[in-house]
């Protein structure tokens, strides 16, 4: 089956040498996306399109085909085309008529004809002559040139006729790779997943980049969404999955840190880390989901502050979007189930955020935290090829216990952010309650009694769940979740 491909309209006016390149990539990644797939595809790029012949002619073939099509960048649209050899255009007609003659039955009608080579008729002749066999041969509302209902296409070259079947849309946008590396700072939310989609329809090689605050299975469910992203419109090209611990840097901002500035400076941590990270791999770019104003750190002031930690470009493909509208893109790529269901990360939280802070202000508080802890954060990112996530995530992970009544000698263990504690102490009249900040557990709980039953607790259950799933997985069982609202 043949597919007739138009470009993105940004691809067809630039310069000759521009232009050559960005459609060569394109039919470059058709056959990329299609060998990811198992489907052979014969791709051969041309001035003004590119024409895609797939092997195998079942319907199955042909679903996966409009399918990937239709999510590649570069393509504006396509259409699936039939081609017949013949000899004149009585002959011709005869092997159409099958094809295009049930769609005008009861319906007006036109036949338009694009003509190469030579041959004894112009284009006009030929639409003339196939209308009038067309019209005497089923029942139909006559030729209507200037609004039929059903227009026949059919495309004429030497001796070889192509007549196109439906047509539909692709994403537009510039081939993956015409724009670079870069790496998207993605975190299962709704932002994070639509500014990542953005950069790869402009044309970024997009690698991902992920800081975890909060355990496996938060890492978990962000891996699989990136996967998604990758398999549906970005698996042109390998890219890299980068995970960043990032419980260190969480818990020193919240230890040492004034309250009103934590949101930035974490922003800033990042960035310095995601630097890093992009430097050493060559990317250009960081991808972020901050949209104007939408939370404290994201004030021009704030985002002001976070750019001037590197000298790397910082790109925000939402910055002036609106919540709703980026939750109905979400929609539309297909990553809004992942941020529904997506465990919210808000450790780093003030009581009162900053939304103009001085810079001086903010480095100051800054300089309180350990001078190499964006070093060792980088230093520890651990890497996969994004390819290999389902393999990763496939994993065995145990479920948790949860318990809203507590048995005779368990420990509560509070694993809120030391000012959630210090504000609502939690205590249990039978049980004994010991505190340690989520940032804290994977390396402080090994030292507790292993003898004893822990039970986790914070005030949404997030955290107490996802640090309780990590532990299971560092092989640690006695471990359950306290939710006392239960």
């Amino acid at each position: 089956m043949k597919f007739v491909l138009r470009l993105f309209p940004e691809i067809s006016i630039k310069s000759k040498p521009v232009r050559t390149r960005l459609i060569k990539m394109v039919r470059r990644n058709i056959v990329n996306v299609a060998t990811h797939h198992n489907i052979k595809v014969n791709a051969m790029s041309m001035w003004d399109k590119i024409t895609a012949e797939f092997e195998g002619n079942d319907e199955n073939t042909r679903m996966v085909a409009v399918r990937e099509l239709s999510r590649i960048p570069g393509i504006h649209s396509f259409m699936e085309v039939r081609e017949f050899c013949f000899t004149d255009l009585g002959d011709l007609f005869e092997q159409i008529k099958p094809l295009c003659g049930p769609d005008i039955v009861d319906k007006t009608f036109a036949v338009r004809v694009k003509r190469l080579g030579n041959h004894d008729f112009n284009s006009p002749q030929a639409e003339r002559i196939l209308g009038g066999k067309f019209k005497a041969a089923f029942p139909n509302r006559g030729v209507c040139l200037d609004n039929p209902e059903v227009t026949i296409h059919v495309t004429i070259e030497h001796q070889s006729a192509y007549v196109a079947g439906e047509r539909y849309l692709g994403i537009g946008g510039f081939p993956i790779g015409s724009q670079g590396d870069v790496f998207s700072l993605i975190s299962g939310g709704f932002d994070s997943g639509v500014s990542t989609y953005r950069a790869m329809n402009r044309g970024c090689r997009v690698n991902y980049l992920f800081f975890n605050m909060g355990g496996t299975a938060h890492e978990l469910g962000v891996k699989q969404e990136s996967y998604f992203l990758w398999d549906r419109y970005g698996s042109s090209h390998k890219v890299r999955f980068v995970t960043i611990p990032f419980e260190e840097v969480v818990g020193q901002i919240l230890e040492r840190t004034h309250h009103g500035v934590r949101g930035v400076i974490l922003k800033r941590m990042m960035m310095r880390v995601g630097a890093l990270i992009a430097k050493k791999y060559n990317a250009m770019a960081l991808v972020t989901g901050e949209s104007l104003g939408q939370v404290s750190s994201q004030t021009i002031t704030n985002l002001s502050h976070i750019d001037r930690v590197t000298d790397l470009l910082i790109i925000r493909p939402l910055v002036t979007s609106d919540k709703q509208s980026i939750v109905d893109e979400s929609r539309a790529i297909g990553t809004i189930g992942f941020a529904e269901n997506m465990p919210e990360y808000c450790g780093v939280i003030s009581d009162h955020p900053n939304v103009c802070p001085q810079l001086e202000f903010v480095e100051a508080e800054e300089a309180k935290m350990d001078s190499d802890l964006a070093q060792k954060a980088a230093a520890a990112a651990r890497v996969i090829d994004v390819n290999d996530i389902p393999s990763d995530t496939s994993r065995l992970i145990e479920e948790i216990e949860v318990t809203s009544e507590l048995k005779s000698g368990e420990i509560v263990l509070d694993v809120r952010a030391p000012d959630d504690a210090e504000k609502t102490p939690l205590s249990c009249e039978h049980n004994e309650v010991m505190r340690m900040p989520f940032y804290k557990v994977a390396k402080e709980f090994p030292k507790l009694d292993q003898v004893k039953t822990y039970c986790l607790f914070c005030d949404q259950g997030v955290m107490s769940t996802m640090q309780s799933r990590q532990l299971k997985e560092m092989g640690y069982h006695n471990v359950k979740v306290y939710r006392p609202e239960i």
